[in-house]
């Protein structure tokens, strides 16, 4: 189901995935088809970890990033989920037809 709520989103970011809701920042992107694949992938992503070990290890990761990194939205950028969601958002076909914890493929790629 996806959810206009403006009030959850700074800056870049335009849509957010909170098991089993999609929240868009305007009304205007719920028909944006490319988007709304990149949070379908981690609705699966959310799925296959059964969705609280989910949320601990995105902000885990996150957090290991930032301090890598020294920059929040780039641990952002490089956090393993969105890059799979990033890599994949325009196959709209990919979440379909992914396979289980292919998030992993992307933990370590530079």
């Amino acid at each position: 189901m996806v959810l206009v709520f403006k009030h959850f989103f700074r800056r870049n970011y335009v849509g957010l995935t909170l098991w089993p809701f999609i929240f868009v920042k305007e009304d205007g992107l719920k028909e944006d088809v490319v988007l709304i694949n990149h949070e379908k992938i981690h609705l699966k992503q959310q799925l296959e970890l059964f969705i609280v070990p989910f949320y601990i290890w995105y902000v885990g990761e996150w957090l290991f990033r930032t301090v890598l990194y020294l920059n929040t939205y780039r641990a952002y950028q490089n956090i393993s989920f969105e890059r799979e969601a990033y890599a994949n958002e325009k196959d709209l076909g990919y979440a379909q037809r992914r396979k289980p914890y292919s998030f992993l493929n992307y933990i370590f790629r530079p």
